[in-house]
Order: structure tokens, then sequence, then C-alpha cells
């Protein structure tokens, strides 16, 4: 990994094609721009129509040249997820980039009854790949990469209470679909071995970076002094999203990017240009790892075509 890559060092993406979830701001704004600077064209996956259609004359505005187009999904409802993938009609699909999420919320349940932040940040990006995931094969060198968080040190996954229905508590909640994140990254890595595949699964996290996620929740419940709070940090000690954006942009671009590998910030997986980041030994754990792919499966009906028949017991870590 070379030291102080930054957005000029991604190679042309002329003739490609990516879709970023959560395009309409933030780190998947930034990561959707950089994509269609370099010549990819990028599907914007966006929960509103307006925010998706503003992200679009944003990025043509800064790109002129820019080939996006606006698709509406929303993580948060099993059946939006279906319409999306059933409208990609591109014949190649080189780069998913699981972007979109939501942090530290209220308790709340999606659609189809899941809580908002498992459902949203690791069942909706489950499915979304699952459905995807014939394109994904057939395209040579493509990837898929899955935005996580260093709070994903903060909990481990409760197999046995995927949903927090005993306790909800709102960090625990949100780390724990982050260790999700990693984990599917795993799985999804030993499952792709398996049969041979050339496809890289591969995670990132953006650090510290000013967005509007870490005000969303304190907006939902009318917390005046919460969100103000939220916003002194981001002027004060967040990187901006141009930063925040590059370890995401690394791992989806850079040539000799491992499968399963987590990419952050180099400084103290903080801030600063993109670096190998630590993560909990829990999210490289096969045995969870394959717990949580099956739970998945039938938690959103969505098998991997090509990979469902994959999974022997008493393999690997415990």
């Amino acid at each position: 990994m070379t030291k102080g890559w930054n957005a000029s060092d991604i190679p042309d993406q002329s003739g490609r094609t990516a879709v970023v979830t959560g395009a309409n701001s933030g780190i998947g704004l930034v990561t959707a721009r950089e994509l269609a600077r370099r010549g990819a064209r990028v599907i914007l996956a966006c929960r509103s129509e307006v925010r998706g259609q503003e992200a679009e004359a944003v990025i043509r505005g800064d790109v002129p040249d820019a080939e996006v187009e606006f698709v509406r999904l929303d993580l948060a409802d099993l059946s939006s997820v279906r319409e999306f993938a059933a409208a990609v009609r591109a014949e190649r699909l080189d780069l998913l980039i699981n972007n979109a999420g939501v942090m530290a919320l209220p308790y709340g349940t999606t659609t189809d009854g899941f809580e908002t932040q498992f459902g949203v940040n690791h069942l909706g990006h489950f499915a979304l790949t699952g459905l995807l995931i014939p394109k994904l094969l057939a395209t040579p060198g493509a990837r898929v990469v899955s935005l996580s968080s260093g709070l994903h040190a903060v909990a481990n996954i409760d197999i046995d209470d995927l949903n927090s229905e005993r306790n909800y508590r709102r960090w625990i909640a949100y780390g724990r679909s982050k260790t999700a994140n990693l984990l599917f990254v795993h799985e999804l890595t030993r499952r792709l071995a398996t049969v041979g595949s050339g496809l890289v699964a591969a995670a990132s996290h953006p650090g510290y970076a000013a967005t509007n996620l870490q005000t969303a929740g304190a907006k939902m419940e009318g917390r005046k002094g919460a969100e103000r709070l939220a916003e002194l940090g981001n002027r004060v000690f967040a990187q901006p999203a141009e930063t925040g954006a590059l370890p995401t942009l690394y791992a989806a671009t850079a040539p000799c990017v491992l499968p399963d590998s987590f990419t952050g910030p180099r400084f103290l997986g903080w801030r600063g240009t993109p670096g190998p980041s630590l993560r909990m030994k829990w999210t490289t754990n096969d045995v969870a790892g394959e717990r949580l792919w099956t739970a998945s499966e039938q938690l959103t009906g969505v098998t991997y075509q090509g990979l469902d028949t994959l999974g022997a017991p008493g393999r690997g870590n415990a």
C-alpha cells in the first residue's frame, strides 16, 4: 500500500460500471463523483428521488462529461432492493460500493420488521449484493466494497438477537451492524475462494469524516443540543468527506487490494490517507460468518446464485 495515495491515483475507469449506494451525500457522493471523473458509468442508488437527482446534477456540474444515473433504492425495504436490482440492466457490473448506512438512531424497524440499523446497514446490502452477484461474477476484475466503521469494536453480533429485541442500545446496535459488515465480507471472500472466482470483496471505513451521519439521530428526536454538538465535532475534529472517501476509493480501484482487507485512514484510524485498518478478531471468525450468512439468507429470502451450495459445517475457527 502506497503512502500518500489520493484521488489522483485512481486508475482509469473507462468502460466500467459502478453502483454506489447512498450516493446523494457525504462519502457516497464523493465516491461516485471521483469514479465518474475517472470515466466510470455510475449508478446513484439513493432513497430520495429529490436528493438523488440533486446529486446527479452536482456531479455533472463538477464533471461535465460524467455518465451518471439515479435509480431509487430504499435499503429499509426489501421490495425496493429487488426492484432496484431488476432495474440495473447493465451488461457488466464492475463495482458495487455498499456505502449507505445509518448510525445510532432511536429504536425503529424497517418495512420488513428488522431493527433499522441492522436492517439497513447489513441486511439491505446483503440482499442487494446477492441479487447483483450474477453480474458481478460475470465481470472480470469486479469488486464489492462494504463500508464498516472503527466502531465495529464496540460490539460483536449476537446471533441469537440480531434485531436487538431484548435490549436496544443505539451504539451497541450500530457496532453490531458494522461487525456484521465485516463478517459479511469475510464470509463472502471465503465462498468466492471456494468456487475460484476472481471477484474481490473488501471493506473500508472513513474514520471520522464530516457527513450528515453524525447528526441524523439527533435530528430525528429533535435533540437540538446533541445536533449542534455533532455539528461542532464535524467542524473541529472531522476530516472532510473528500478525504474520508479515499479508503473506499482505494479499496475499489487500487490494483493491490487483497480479498477481505480492511482499509481506513492511516493516522490512528481517524484521519489521513488510506492504510490497513485494525479489526477485531471476531470479524474474521469463520463460524460466526457462516451463521450470520445463513441467518441473513433466511431473513431476506435472498440466496447467492453460484455460491448457495457452500458452507460445510465443522470448518474454520470458532
